[in-house]
């Protein structure tokens, strides 16, 4: 019992719900958000994006973008991050404890590379010092970041540093720049690209313990994550090696081997965005590890309802998990992956 790790607390922000149990209610009765915008691509053509509401997100804090300032992106997620970072702790009530976040930030940079460390600080303003940002990290890979986020969180409570930690991820795709490039490279979905995603925004937090301390501070327990697996694709969209699917399929071979799977793997929530790739991808890695899973497996991709949520999709998908478990609507044991564009693959079983 004192090596498991269970989830405490759930925040999200999407397109689809400024909350946890608003998010996992749209996603569940498969409603979408997709709006054009006032963003036109390389056809004069308005973007249709994923966006939470203007009036849906905070205001920042006066003297939240420091002496250097932030960009557009960066206050935008800051203004994602602050209600659902906040939405995860309320387990705690008005207990203030030190507790450290491991973050994952945007895989595709802007014109100016986002600095970290800084953006931990200011996030740290911006929610009143919820979360310590010297004893926290954050990390810039992608769809696979939220869960090398989680992973880090998960050893941390297993090694005995902290009884509770921090998990989260946040992003936004609404920036000309990011925009500019995709479209460039015929990734953006559109009327004359189908092959292509729904660019979104978002941000999500899990408060994990451990099962000691969930029971010692009666805390309520929406389910267990598993260590992350992780692995690399070679043959990523931005590779000139050929795609062969050895990187995700590697990956649950691994959490297969760590013996985290005790059971069939009834559902399955992945970060596949409409994209023929990343079904191909869960194609191969499925059929290499087909023993692990229940003939009758459930597969889910949200992105369906709030777009691609780059760097949130991690605790996006874990959390709706948990959620989909503790309301009987979702099966145990479930698996939930990332795959980042350029090679990062990463997974972790949830069970209720």
């Amino acid at each position: 019992m004192t090596n498991e790790v269970v989830i405490v607390g759930v925040g999200m922000m999407t397109a689809v719900g400024v909350t946890a149990a608003e998010t996992a209610a749209s996603v569940r009765s498969g409603v979408a958000r997709f709006v054009e915008t006032n963003i036109h691509d390389r056809a004069f053509a308005p973007f249709t994006l994923a966006e939470v509401p203007e009036d849906a997100l905070p205001p920042l804090l006066e003297g939240a973008s420091g002496p250097s300032g932030l960009s557009a992106r960066e206050r935008r997620m800051l203004r994602l991050a602050s209600m659902p970072l906040r939405e995860c702790l309320l387990p705690l009530g008005q207990r203030r404890l030190p507790i450290g976040l491991c973050l994952a930030l945007p895989e595709v940079e802007t014109t100016r590379p986002l600095a970290r460390a800084a953006f931990l600080t200011h996030l740290a303003a911006q929610t009143g010092g919820l979360f310590d940002p010297s004893g926290s990290d954050a990390s810039h890979i992608g769809r696979a970041g939220g869960f090398v986020a989680l992973g880090q969180a998960v050893l941390t409570i297993q090694r005995g540093v902290a009884d509770l930690v921090i998990a989260g991820g946040v992003d936004s795709y609404r920036d000309l720049y990011v925009l500019a490039k995709l479209d460039q490279e015929r990734r953006v979905k559109s009327s004359g690209n189908l092959d292509g995603f729904i660019p979104g925004e978002g941000a999500a937090f899990l408060l994990l313990a451990s099962a000691r301390a969930a029971a010692n501070q009666q805390l309520p327990v929406l389910g267990r994550v598993s260590p992350m697996a992780n692995g690399f694709e070679s043959g990523h969209l931005y590779s000139q090696e050929p795609y062969r699917g050895d990187g995700l399929a590697a990956t649950f071979r691994q959490l297969v081997a760590q013996g985290v799977v005790d059971a069939p793997i009834r559902e399955v929530y992945s970060s596949m965005t409409g994209e023929s790739h990343w079904a191909k991808e869960w194609g191969v890695a499925y059929l290499r590890s087909k023993a692990a899973f229940q003939d009758d497996v459930r597969v889910h991709h949200p992105a369906d309802c709030f777009g691609e949520t780059g760097a949130a999709s991690g605790p996006l998908l874990v959390g709706l998990a948990a959620l989909g478990m503790k309301g009987g609507y979702r099966r145990s044991p479930t698996l939930a992956y990332g795959s980042s564009d350029r090679g990062p693959r990463a997974a972790v079983i949830v069970t209720s």
